[in-house]
């Protein structure tokens, strides 16, 4: 961790635009020039660390390549299917980025909801602008597959990342996860702590997306290893935190949730969304009268994907049983009381 420290902390002069001179302008500068520029009319542009200067236009094509769809349709109108993202598995060759929940049963569909569209945008600028973005819900809400949905929407060229991390993971099982992720040696750099630091500091300064799941599962002075990650003048790399309690956790990290740009919350579905979404889920559900489906999600699913995804399996396996019948209050009840007495 020192070693990182130092590294990060390093004079920047270069990310000022100074190479030429090895100087730091002065902040009374630097305020003297935004205020020069913009009483001219002039748009500042920025500088990104090791690149020289960028042009706005390139800022704006680099969005409008990110400009994702927003809100899918979900009286049934097409969702638009994207190829796999290739991304680094743990054996550090390449493979699609998994689907990251199950569905529970054959047949059963990814529904493009309005919440779905609402983090695609949110994770497509986060992207584009480089930053943090943190994806926080309930349990089963469906956050881990809105967010491996909109990565999976990403243009190809952006390479994902998917670190997995274990519960209350120490530093170097973080750092291990990390460099995994990257498909690097985690094996020989784990117990060099100098190497693998400035592997992972060289890493991230490459364009992408790290994805962390459950990252409620780490705690503060790890999560601060990730902020200081993030902080390297030459980072490129976005990350992606997500889990349910995310939130809070990194509440618990103030350093690391100050410099979070995207905060994406990812409610429950509403009572009228159910029957459209559900039909859209699994076809089993066309035959179900509505008010039998907002009565199920009134009395036991209240709008958690996952409980609907668990009475799914439950009443394909009854239809299975029972060729021609369709779905009805019986069946659905039945269905439901599977689910046990905390449901």
């Amino acid at each position: 961790m020192a070693a990182l420290h130092r590294e990060l902390t390093k004079p920047a002069a270069r990310d000022l635009g100074q190479e030429s001179a090895g100087l730091v302008p002065s902040l009374g500068t630097l305020h003297r020039a935004v205020r020069r520029e913009q009483r001219a009319g002039r748009v500042l542009q920025g500088v990104r660390p090791g690149r020289g200067r960028v042009e706005s236009a390139v800022y704006d094509r680099a969005l409008a390549d990110l400009a994702l769809p927003g809100t899918v349709d979900e009286a049934g109108q097409a969702a638009p299917v994207a190829e796999p993202v290739p991304a680094v598995v743990p054996d550090g060759s390449a493979g699609p980025v998994p689907l990251g929940a199950r569905l529970y049963v054959p047949g059963a569909h990814v529904v493009a909801t309005s919440q779905l569209g609402e983090v695609t945008e949110a994770i497509g600028h986060t992207v584009a602008a480089r930053g943090i973005a943190c994806v926080y819900g309930d349990a089963g809400q469906g956050k881990t597959v809105a967010v491996h949905q909109a990565l999976g929407l990403l243009p190809r060229r952006v390479p994902v990342r998917l670190a997995q991390v274990a519960v209350k993971p120490a530093l170097p099982q973080l750092r291990a996860a990390l460099l995994t992720a990257f498909g690097l040696p985690a094996t020989a750099l784990t117990n060099r702590t100098d190497a693998a630091d400035r592997a992972l500091i060289d890493a991230f300064s490459s364009p992408g997306v790290v994805l962390v799941d459950d990252v409620q599962r780490i705690a503060a002075p790890e999560l601060d290893y990730l902020r200081l990650l993030a902080d390297a003048p030459a980072t490129q790399t976005s990350l992606v935190l997500c889990g349910a309690g995310a939130e809070r956790a990194l509440a618990r990290a103030p350093a690391l949730a100050s410099r979070v740009l995207t905060w994406q919350h990812v409610p429950r579905l509403e009572a009228s969304q159910v029957p459209a979404v559900l039909r859209l889920f699994h076809p089993l559900w066309h035959t179900a009268a509505d008010a039998d489906l907002l009565h199920a999600d009134e009395t036991l699913a209240r709008g958690n994907f996952r409980t609907w995804a668990k009475i799914t399996s439950h009443a394909y396996a009854a239809l299975d049983q029972r060729p021609g019948a369709g779905v009805d209050g019986a069946l659905l009840d039945r269905a439901c009381s599977r689910l046990g007495p905390n449901a």
